[in-house]
């Protein structure tokens, strides 16, 4: 029987704001581009080139806006020269529509950044809702270049000017408790968790100390393993036993604190007595307890991206992985790059998203729900990632020349 977490006690403090609708205009491959109705498990498949990489890269140039500045996200991928489409003009554009709950009203998030002789400036920015059906949407938040107005509570309009026209001002007006609204999405934004994790960064001796979160590349794992072990010992040992039911012969995971400071991770395998070195374990082994640290952290985060997990992994833990991915939506959202069918198999129509150029070689997508014969074949017993490798999906056959990647076309049901 798989292990049942404990549900985190502070769950009820922390709002569980969840994705639903993206839109990104402008930003390099993406020069046009609208998903749908996000599922809390959401899978992006495709060939290479395809754009993966480049939307995964828009949750994170979006968080660093927030946690690092703009000037900093925007430095880092080489300005506008490289940031907008080929032959763009204008502004990036990025539109989130997103619920504080499950049952509340769709809020809208929109942003759109350009440049000037002196660098990257917030050319737009507001949020909005509408309350029920019947009333008209309602701006909460509006700025132009620096300037613009918040409203406190419901019905006071305060007008506000901003140091620097480079200032996000759902980054500054955030910061106040007396904007709670604004503030829960300044937090969201800010700690998406974006994973690239390689095991050759987890095998390295990092200072003691211990830190709640992995990092994006996993080098401070022994940290981590530090802070659960001090904070929440239980639900340390549920992961490790959850990783002992993937990993034959596993028996501990343990850290030790040398004396120059720093702090080594080691693991032991049956039947031996001494446990060897995390620079000498499987990859696959470090990965898997890694994304377990990840995906059922005691206070968890809010959105988490995982870019290509098949790597290093046995192709039958990736099912197992998936399903552990399925389970950690219930407390956070999930969005997965991946290349492999095993992931896929074990996925819904409506969770999985197929990247693919068009003719003017932009990405588009197209959610595998809406593909002629998809709902119908897995509803006869087919699984998602045995159709694409067989060519039934529309889209995205890196062997077939066109855009549309029709491997074998759409057979007719009987």
């Amino acid at each position: 029987m798989q292990q049942q977490f404990e549900p985190n006690i502070y769950q009820s403090k922390i709002e569980r704001l969840r994705i639903e609708y993206l839109r990104v205009e402008n930003y390099r491959a993406l020069k046009s581009l609208e998903l749908k109705n996000l599922t809390a498990l959401t899978v992006f498949l495709g060939p290479n080139g395809s754009g993966k990489s480049t939307l995964f890269d828009v949750f994170a140039f979006l968080s660093e806006c927030f946690s690092l500045g703009l000037r900093h996200a925007w430095d880092k991928r080489g300005r506008f020269r490289e940031l907008r489409s080929r032959g763009g003009i204008g502004p990036l554009k990025f539109t989130l529509k997103y619920r504080e709950k499950s049952n509340n009203p769709l809020i809208t998030y929109y942003i759109a950044i350009n440049e000037t002789a002196r660098g990257p400036v917030v050319e737009e920015e507001w949020l909005q809702w509408q309350p029920s059906l019947k009333s008209k949407p309602f701006r909460f938040l509006y700025f132009r270049l620096g300037q613009g107005f918040v409203f406190s509570g419901t019905d006071t309009r305060i007008t506000e000017k901003l140091e620097s026209a480079e200032i996000l001002a759902v980054n500054t007006l955030g910061q106040f408790s007396k904007h709670p609204r604004i503030s829960a999405l300044r937090r969201f934004i800010s700690n998406w968790h974006l994973s690239y994790l390689t095991a050759d960064n987890m095998r390295g001796i990092p200072e003691a100390g211990p830190q709640e979160y992995l990092s994006p590349t996993g080098n401070n794992l022994p940290n981590v393993i530090q802070y659960f072990r001090e904070q929440y010992p239980q639900h340390l040992d549920n992961i490790i036993n959850n990783l002992r039911r993937r990993i034959p012969r596993l028996e501990l995971v343990e850290t030790e604190l040398l004396t120059d400071g720093r702090l080594l991770l080691q693991i032991k395998d049956a039947p031996f007595k001494q446990p060897v070195l995390a620079k000498y374990a499987s990859d696959g082994t470090l990965k898997m307890l890694a994304y377990l640290m990840v995906l059922y952290n005691p206070e968890p985060l809010q959105f988490i991206g995982i870019e290509e997990p098949e790597n290093h992994l046995h192709p039958r833990l990736l099912a197992e992985l998936c399903e552990e991915c399925r389970n950690a939506t219930a407390q956070t959202q999930l969005m997965v790059t991946t290349h492999s069918p095993f992931f896929v198999n074990c996925l819904r129509p409506e969770e999985l998203w197929v990247l693919y150029r068009d003719e003017l070689g932009f990405t588009q997508a197209r959610c595998a729900a809406s593909m002629q014969g998809i709902k119908e074949f897995i509803a006869a017993g087919a699984l998602l990632g045995q159709l694409w490798i067989e060519g039934y999906f529309e889209v995205g056959d890196p062997l077939t020349g066109g855009p549309h990647g029709i491997a074998k076309g759409i057979p007719t049901l009987a």
